[in-house]
């Protein structure tokens, strides 16, 4: 279904609530909800939560140990996890050349200038299936004092804004297939645009070696051209414009149509950094020559430098209101040149920079990410992807020992309960009346969706709520109309420890979370509430609450 890019109405045309009183309740301190259950307001893809892969993993040696089966395998009952990988970077990166075959690199095309010393460790195999090799700890030691080596190297290029060239290998490639498929995720590769030929123009006799080995392998893949455009000056010195841009985008819908096994492929981009007046102006030569070339426009948001940032950053209510304005300066550009074309946010991440430690990666950043995803979905954005599964810096959803992170459980839970289906809710008891020159920026942020219909602990009809309190004092909420007197299952997502808002361990309610012994993901348990009973809201929290059997009519069918 194709979304609608008009910012959402808000529910004012409803009757307004009666604000109750109950005995011993404040009125002032009593908040009121209601949940339109006839229609959606808006209807995004079940690939709405979805997964990028930073190019650093080929560089620093983690693909070799990307072991997801117990993080993604475990939610396949639900639903995938994460719908789409993503290879993107804005270093130089894919410069290929065919090399002969030999005894290190068997394969008939092979681009590499050295050999894999560490197998792939996902095998594809048609009859038996996908076999996951493990691997010794010294092995995994090893590979961490590897990648943190790495690490300082790729913090040095950064500062000092000189990259060297990353080359992908035939065999590294079929390692991230395997591992995406295996995975049950869809590829999309970005390719190289930073190849250009003297009268700028992109030169694509690289990208097509790569497209016609991976026909040879009839790998379903979706397809990019390049990351952030508006930075290719500081890259290699040459600007890029958005016509030019486009053209770039012709060419590559061209070669895809020459090869049979991509011919129908989809093309995604182009990829714009933050929508700033010269970001957007790139955006507009591009739609106006390649508007119908792509499937998704697609722009790329963080929020806060990360070498900055401070744990009180992420409680601003103005920082998680920057996005509404990005979504708006996209969806004038579309609405312009290509109305009705669905918008990826492709990548997005707390801090740029590659975030910083007990902070990017701790309970804290899940305010904003959790605030991400019910603010894009709730104005029709299609699909967001996560910057990042496993990089090199800390905005990543799990650690080096696989640990997950804060905003693994949330994207876990969200994935869970929450259904493409957005609803509008009616608040009553919340709103502050407006001063001039003020704008009223809410600290509680409620989100209303049709429950997943692949979670089979509820019926359909069932709707999920999810609320996010940046108060210091605690909310009570009461629900109302079609949600009154309904049975309810709370997971509460807390910090575990002693280090609060810098944790990167949680609880759901108040029961700490983190992988069982055997590997596999632990159960999800809600806390069920009786009916009619007034929801408690604690502090700096996040929380999903599923109203059971409201039978609501938006809910009832796919």
């Amino acid at each position: 279904l194709m979304a609608t890019f008009s910012l959402p109405s808000q529910a004012g045309d409803r009757r307004a609530l009666p604000v109750e009183k109950p005995p011993g309740v404040k009125g002032r301190t009593l908040i009121l909800l209601d949940v339109n259950t006839k229609s959606p307001v808006r209807i995004i893809s079940e690939n709405f939560l979805s997964l990028q892969l930073d190019p650093s993993i080929i560089h620093d040696g983690w693909l070799d140990f990307l072991r997801l089966e117990p993080l993604l395998f475990g939610a396949n009952a639900q639903g995938y996890l994460f719908a789409k990988a993503m290879v993107a970077g804005t270093k130089p990166l894919l410069k290929l050349g065919l090399l002969k075959p030999d005894s290190c690199c068997p394969e008939a095309w092979c681009w590499s200038v050295r050999c894999d010393i560490v197998r792939s460790d996902i095998a594809l195999d048609k009859q038996k299936g996908c076999k996951i090799a493990q691997h010794p700890d010294i092995m995994l030691e090893l590979q961490r004092e590897k990648a943190a080596q790495m690490h300082l190297v790729l913090l040095k290029e950064q500062f000092s804004n000189t990259y060297s060239n990353l080359t992908l290998t035939a065999r590294s490639l079929d390692k991230l297939y395997n591992f995406a498929d295996c995975s049950g995720l869809h590829l999309i590769f970005a390719l190289n645009a930073l190849r250009r030929n003297p009268n700028n123009s992109w030169n694509s006799s690289n990208a097509l070696s790569l497209l016609k080995y991976s026909a040879s392998k009839k790998y379903n893949i979706s397809w990019e051209l390049g990351n952030e455009p508006n930075n290719y000056r500081t890259l290699i010195g040459r600007s890029v414009n958005g016509s030019q841009l486009g053209k770039d985008y012709i060419q590559l819908r061209s070669l895809l149509q020459l090869i049979r096994t991509y011919s129908r492929a989809n093309l995604y981009g182009p990829n714009i950094g933050r929508p700033r007046k010269n970001v957007i102006a790139l955006l507009e030569g591009f739609m106006k020559v390649a508007g119908s070339t792509v499937d998704a426009v697609t722009w790329q948001h963080y929020y806060i430098d990360g070498r900055v940032a401070k744990v009180t950053d992420f409680l601003k209510t103005r920082l998680l209101d920057t996005l509404s304005d990005q979504i708006r300066k996209i969806q004038k550009v579309l609405n312009t040149y290509t109305p009705g074309k669905k918008i990826w946010l492709e990548g997005v991440g707390t801090t740029s920079a590659g975030g910083m430690n007990n902070l990017s990666d701790s309970y804290a950043a899940g305010f904003l990410w959790l605030n991400t995803l019910g603010l894009l979905a709730s104005q029709g954005i299609d699909v967001v992807v996560r910057h990042s599964f496993l990089d090199h810096g800390h905005n990543h959803l799990v650690d080096q020992n696989f640990n997950p992170l804060p905003d693994y459980w949330l994207s876990l839970l969200y994935k869970r309960l929450i259904g493409p289906k957005v609803l509008a809710i009616h608040v009553a008891g919340l709103q502050r009346k407006p001063r001039p020159g003020r704008v009223i920026r809410d600290k509680l942020r409620i989100y209303a969706h049709c429950t997943s219909y692949h979670n089979h602990n509820y019926v359909r009809g069932s709707i999920t709520l999810y609320i996010i309190n940046l108060h210091r004092s605690r909310k009570k909420i009461k629900l109302a109309g079609t949600l009154r007197d309904k049975i309810v299952h709370q997971y509460l997502l807390q910090p575990y420890g002693k280090d609060g808002l810098h944790s990167k361990s949680v609880q759901l309610n108040g029961q700490p979370l983190a992988m069982v012994d055997d590997g596999t993901l632990p159960e999800l348990k809600p806390r069920p509430l009786r009916a009619g009973r007034t929801l408690v809201i604690p502090p700096l929290t996040m929380s999903f609450y599923v109203v059971k059997n409201v039978n609501a009519l938006a809910c009832r069918y796919r």
